[in-house]
């Protein structure tokens, strides 16, 4: 069948935003969407998505995730359907299971993929390599079904909507080896800074940490949560958990302010697809002005200082 399977991502009840993710990424191979939603009751999950044609419930026994159960799951599903690509987020659990079904059932495969195209009938994955620092286009004729990873965040959710079928898919799965027991809250540190609407984030450009309690005040003032750039934790001067970027917390605010900050590659990965981007520098040839949907070539401290006045 020539489709794109997704397979949706569900926790405690509820979609997780990756699903939506992976429905804006499947559109743009031009194929059948399928979503197949693995649950005890698949139709309690909303895939309420546009864009998808038909979403595939797969009843099994295990209320949450486990790894063995969707790897027998998948692999039916692909045995049963043939589809021309597999779309899965690049996951804790997604890692768990899509690698070794690629490798069972030697498929093409590539993990955090944060860019998709066809050219003609060959499907173009982009990814990078030396720790963000080169991104690589990889290329898989026809005639070999792909499993690709996406990266969370690199695609805008699919909007709510669309009219899609529906069908019961049956498997029978042997006992998981590993077993979901129960829910325990990672700490997050001080604050959780992928949860917030509007983000204040500097980086490197304020120059010492004597600085940083100007804009933490700011922050407040203007109903913010500060995060910083990977410098300013290097330094030691701000905790892990305020980091945005590839090593730190992937975020997309509904607000993303950038002062100071340059634009690393690694930095831009975390925070891109934030709503709206307003970015301040004093260099005019910062990368961080090539995704900003504002941007002002100018002291970053002037700013927070009429900031300031108006708050």
């Amino acid at each position: 069948m020539s489709e794109t399977l997704i397979v949706a991502e569900h926790l405690r009840g509820a979609m997780r935003d990756v699903t939506g993710e992976l429905v804006t990424a499947a559109r743009l191979l031009g194929n059948p969407v399928a979503v197949a939603v693995i649950a005890r009751d698949p139709s309690r999950l909303e895939v309420t998505y546009e864009g998808v044609d038909e979403i595939v419930g797969v009843p099994v026994e295990q209320a949450e995730f486990e790894n063995d159960v969707y790897q027998h799951a998948l692999e039916a599903l692909i045995a049963e359907r043939q589809p021309e690509v597999v779309l899965l987020g690049f996951t804790v659990n997604s890692m768990g299971y899509g690698p070794a079904v690629a490798a069972k059932l030697d498929l093409g495969f590539a993990s955090d993929v944060h860019g998709l195209a066809l050219d003609g009938e060959a499907v173009i994955a982009t990814r990078s390599f030396y720790g963000g620092k080169v991104d690589a286009e990889l290329e898989f004729p026809e005639g070999r079904p792909v499993l690709l990873l996406i990266r969370p965040t690199a695609f805008a959710p699919a909007p709510s909507g669309g009219s899609p079928s529906t069908s019961a898919f049956s498997v029978e799965v042997p006992s998981s080896r590993a077993r979901h027991v129960d829910f325990r809250e990672a700490a997050v540190g001080d604050v959780d800074i992928t949860t917030a609407d509007f983000l204040l984030s500097i980086g490197r450009g304020v120059g010492e940490q004597d600085a940083i309690p100007q804009f933490e005040r700011l922050a407040e003032k203007l109903g913010a949560v500060l995060s910083v750039s990977r410098p300013l934790v290097d330094a030691g001067w701000m905790p892990n958990a305020r980091q945005v970027g590839q090593s730190g917390k992937t975020v997309k605010p509904k607000v993303y302010l950038a002062l100071g900050i340059s634009g690393a590659v690694q930095h831009l990965a975390g925070m891109k697809t934030s709503g709206t981007i307003i970015a301040v520098n004093t260099d005019p040839e910062a990368a961080i002005f090539n995704v900003a949907h504002y941007g002002a070539v100018a002291d970053l401290f002037d700013v927070a200082d009429e900031l300031e006045k108006l708050s």
